[in-house]
């Protein structure tokens, strides 16, 4: 497994010069690659479908309970065929989408990367490297939206898209941190023998909403849903896979595999139904005031997901069965779908359904493979859309808000699905921007392929039933068996309602010019929601960092120190009481008349610095600070320390001093704030008693113990301290002397005469 990701990376990396090699055959060879990943995972079926699972696990940080393991069950072999199998033609399709572009070999090493991260994701049996893959699919997905990145709606639709689903994803690792340290584990696969303890934490709560808020953002749910839309700026080939079997999948992908050990109660229940019910009637209604393909497309693949949500949400044997169909199905028309409106736009010039009429002679077989991947998509016989719908509303029948959501969004989805193909293609007359050449076998091999496939599905449900039965499976955390079939022997209630969505979904075509007009009249209106706020989130974002930079950073260096220390002494004293670190602390007014005088030289350099006339007395005052430590090192017998301590002191002034002559002559006036004495004060107090409690903890000889058996025959001397220095932190101490020389060259460049210009 592990294996086969590294090798989709290897391709990647040298993508871009063997490119220079093969030219666009490369696309055919990248295809084939990855139907040999397809057969290799395919192998596994077999044993997967008997319960089998395989796990492979390599050392990375066993201290901290995360290492590269990778678990291979019903779930991810899915997702893993799909990943490859669908990638395949991709591959293949953006060979002749982008033919003659001169970046073409970066592309596919971003978009192979993409494909070795979603492999990677699916594969993970540690939360942690789950969510290293999983933040690498975001990134690739940033590069791969801002393709074109000329434009700027490219670019601005690829930092959207990364946000979103960058700042989900660092929620949902606070959401696996707090998971891994409820359950005392990062591996996945332990994680339903822990469910009960999961789900008995007080923990629980914020730790689900987190993880929950990954998923979410990654699937483009409520409110979370507006990213998906504008992703549509990628070139197609990066739609085509983003929506039908990688990105956006991921979230459901996760949401899946956390059901056994999170699913079940009402916090997942509501917080994924609500989602879900919202997104597909949002979706639905959004999708109604389109005309472009792309962004028809974008929308229904909303409607997919909330429909994948909320069937996870109910989480009943029933609904994970339905969820698992209907994703395998939505996975073949959606890439089908999306090649093919990328076909009709690169022959034609266009993607607006207004502009575009009569192509069915020109493109034949586009015609053929969107005719077959819509009816899936409309949920219509004999195809496997029809087969997942039917059992989600089996499962949803259960929850009647959520059923009538997925009967109104589906027949929003007829709609799409009539508009998609049948507007196109047919017409007495051919209408293009542009004359229409006939499509080349890599930009229609994928769209036939895939929307055969779904009706081969169907009419021989028998084929699928070993593939899906472990991923079924693998969600409920337990065995379960299931059979599929295309059509009842009874008129079920299901069946009714499909008939019931069919019937609304052609009214509602009839009418779509009205609703089409209607919505878009009132759109602006309506210009509110989380899209909104996003925007307004960017725009205003800038100007309030420059508000608190200009409160926290002012515009003198007494100002920055201020608020830095007063905010430390806040915090840290904060903390220090919060866990009573101030508790008898040793202290001792036991002092000689040499160590009391070295304390007072000390204080009265402090005062003297504060009451300084002038920048330079302030700089000499506070030198006898410096050197009063200095002398406290030389009694308490750490001469080393003093003699650094006087040099450090030294070569301090020295650069002040010279520095400050250069500069015009500058007197402090004598001023006292209030404000800046309470927070020297503040701070001194805090840090002595810090240390002075420190003090009263009972002393550790470990370190100790261990230089002075190891002094002599690790280092080969026997002063420990010059040992430490030179051999056990050599490169610590190799810094402070690059520090120490970089001060010298200044202070040599101070020191050296300038000459006079002639």
């Amino acid at each position: 497994m592990f294996l086969g990701v590294l090798l989709v990376f290897l391709l990647a990396f040298t993508s871009p010069f063997v490119i220079r090699i093969l030219g666009i055959r490369y696309a055919w060879f990248l295809g084939l690659a990855a139907f040999g990943l397809t057969v290799y995972f395919a192998s596994f079926l077999p044993a997967v479908s008997n319960g089998a699972i395989v796990t492979e696990q390599f050392a990375w940080l066993p201290s901290l309970g995360i290492n590269l393991s990778f678990h291979l069950d019903g779930l991810s072999l899915l997702f893993a065929l799909l990943i490859s199998f669908v990638g395949g033609f991709i591959m293949i399709y953006a060979g002749g989408y982008l033919k003659g572009d001169q970046t073409l070999g970066q592309f596919y090493l971003i978009l192979l990367s993409f494909m070795a991260a979603m492999l990677g994701l699916v594969l993970s049996d540690n939360l942690i490297v789950m969510f290293i893959f999983w933040e690498l699919t975001s990134l690739t997905s940033y590069f791969l939206v801002a393709y074109k990145h000329s434009y700027e709606s490219s670019r601005n639709s690829a930092l959207q898209a990364l946000l979103v689903t960058g700042s989900g994803g660092l929620a949902m690792l606070a959401g696996f941190l707090l998971l891994g340290n409820i359950a005392g584990s990062y591996q996945i696969s332990a994680l339903v023998a822990q469910a009960e303890l999961i789900q008995s934490s007080n923990l629980f709560a914020p730790m689900l909403i987190l993880v929950l808020l990954g998923a979410l953002t990654k699937s483009a749910q409520f409110p979370f849903h507006f990213w998906l839309p504008n992703a549509m700026a990628a070139p197609t080939p990066v739609s085509a896979y983003l929506h039908s079997a990688t990105m956006v999948k991921a979230g459901i992908y996760l949401m899946a595999r956390l059901n056994p050990a999170l699913g079940g109660g009402s916090l997942w229940f509501w917080l994924l139904g609500i989602a879900g019910a919202l997104t597909v009637l949002s979706a639905g209604i959004l999708a109604l005031k389109q005309t472009d393909l792309k962004k028809l497309l974008a929308y229904s693949t909303l409607v997919a997901l909330g429909m994948l949500t909320m069937l996870l949400a109910v989480g009943t044997s029933a609904a994970v069965k339905a969820a698992m169909v209907f994703l395998l199905a939505h996975s073949l028309y959606k890439a089908a779908l999306f090649m093919a409106a990328g076909t009709i736009d690169h022959q034609t010039g266009s993607r607006d359904i207004r502009e575009i009429a009569g192509l069915r002679k020109a493109l034949p077989v586009t015609a053929l493979a969107i005719l077959l991947a819509s009816m899936s998509l409309a949920g219509l016989p004999p195809k496997l859309g029809f087969i997942g719908k039917e059992l989600a509303y089996e499962a949803l029948i259960v929850q009647p808000f959520f059923l009538v959501a997925a009967v109104l969004a589906n027949a929003a989805m007829l709609v799409v699905a009539v508009l998609v193909a049948i507007r196109p293609f047919w017409g007495r007359t051919l209408k293009a921007p542009r004359a229409v050449k006939g499509a080349p076998l890599s930009l229609y091999l994928g769209p036939i392929v895939l929307a055969s496939l779904g009706l081969i599905f169907a009419i021989f449900p028998d084929l699928i039933e070993l593939s899906k039965l472990p991923a079924v499976a693998a969600v409920l955390g337990k065995p379960y068996e299931f059979s599929l079939y295309l059509f009842p022997s009874s008129f079920t209630a299901a069946l009714w309602l499909s008939i019931i969505t069919v019937i609304l979904g052609l009214g509602l075509y009839l009418i779509w010019p009205r609703v089409f007009a209607l919505l878009n009249r009132i759109s602006p209106q309506l210009d509110i929601g989380p899209a909104k706020a996003y925007a307004l989130f960017i725009t205003y974002l800038p100007k309030a960092a420059k508000a608190a930079t200009k409160l926290i950073q002012g515009e003198t260096l007494r100002r920055n120190l201020g608020v830095m220390m007063a905010f430390s002494v806040l915090l840290l004293g904060f903390t220090a009481f919060r866990y009573n670190a101030f508790a008898n602390p040793q202290f001792s007014w036991s002092l000689n008349a040499y160590e009391l005088f070295v304390v007072l030289l000390c204080a009265a350099g402090a005062v003297a610095t504060v009451l300084a006339r002038t920048k330079l007395m302030a700089v000499t005052a506070l030198s006898v600070v410096g050197f009063s430590v200095a002398l406290c090192f030389i009694l308490f017998a750490a001469p080393d320390l003093a003699i650094t301590q006087f040099m450090v002191e030294t070569l301090l002034v020295i650069i002040v001093v010279l520095v400050m002559i250069r500069l015009p002559e500058l007197r402090r006036e004598r001023s006292f704030s209030f404000l800046n004495a309470v927070i020297a004060v503040g701070a001194g107090a805090l840090i002595t008693g810090l240390m002075l409690s420190v003090l009263n903890n009972p002393f550790n000889p470990a370190l100790t113990q261990f230089f002075e058996a190891e002094s002599v025959p690790g280092g080969f001397g026997r002063n420990i301290v010059n040992v430490i220095l030179v051999d056990f932190r050599a490169i610590d101490t190799l810094g402070e002397i690059v520090v120490l020389a970089v001060a010298a060259l200044g202070v040599m460049s101070l020191l050296r005469p300038k000459k006079e210009k002639s």
